[in-house]
Parts: structure tokens; C-alpha cells; sequence
């Protein structure tokens, strides 16, 4: 085997290491935003498990976040919980960083 086919499969597997990590940060920050979304929708119980579950499912509906972001704002809006794009974004972010460090650790 060569020296170029080596680093091939060395780069695939990185990458293939490195979604799996993507896959799973994002499910755990879909995690942590539907039980902090849950809380200031008046959820507990079941019915945060619940959300978390459809939460994780509007996750499949497109690539990026976008399908997330507006499930949770959405919902936030119905139950008058109206939290502001920028805040909600910024949540999001602070969540993905953390599973992240969670996930490396």
C-alpha cells in the first residue's frame, strides 16, 4: 500500500470520526434546547421527554439548524414564551459548545 492511500484512508476516517461527533454534539444540544425550551413552555415530566423526542425529529426534517430553530422558536411563540431570534441562536450555540466539550472529554 502506498504512502498517498494511507493518508487517504487516514483523512476518511478522520472525517467519518469527525461526523460521528457532529451527530452526536447536535443530538445532545437538541438534548439540552428542548429541556430548556421545555422548562419555559411549562413542561415536566413525560411531556418533556416528549418534546425532546420531537425536537430530535424536526432535526430530520433538513440539513442545518434551521428546522430546530424553528420548532423550538415556534412553540416558544404559541405558549407566549417568545424568546428573541438572536437569544435563541445564541442558546443554541452555547448548548453545542458544551456538548461538544462533553462528548471530548
Amino acid at each position: 500500500m502506498s504512502t498517498f492511500d494511507e493518508r487517504e484512508k487516514g483523512f476518511e476516517k478522520k472525517f467519518a470520526m469527525d461526523e460521528e461527533l457532529r451527530f452526536k454534539a447536535e443530538a445532545r444540544r437538541n438534548k439540552m434546547l428542548a429541556e430548556w425550551a421545555g422548562e419555559k413552555l411549562g413542561l415536566s415530566g413525560d411531556e418533556v421527554d416528549a418534546y425532546i423526542k420531537a425536537v430530535r425529529k424536526a432535526d430530520f426534517e433538513e440539513a442545518g439548524d434551521d428546522d430546530v430553530f424553528r420548532k423550538v422558536k415556534g412553540d416558544l411563540d404559541a405558549k407566549g414564551a417568545g424568546v428573541p431570534d438572536k437569544e435563541l441562536r445564541q442558546v443554541m450555540d452555547q448548548f453545542l459548545a458544551q456538548a461538544v466539550t462533553e462528548l471530548e472529554s
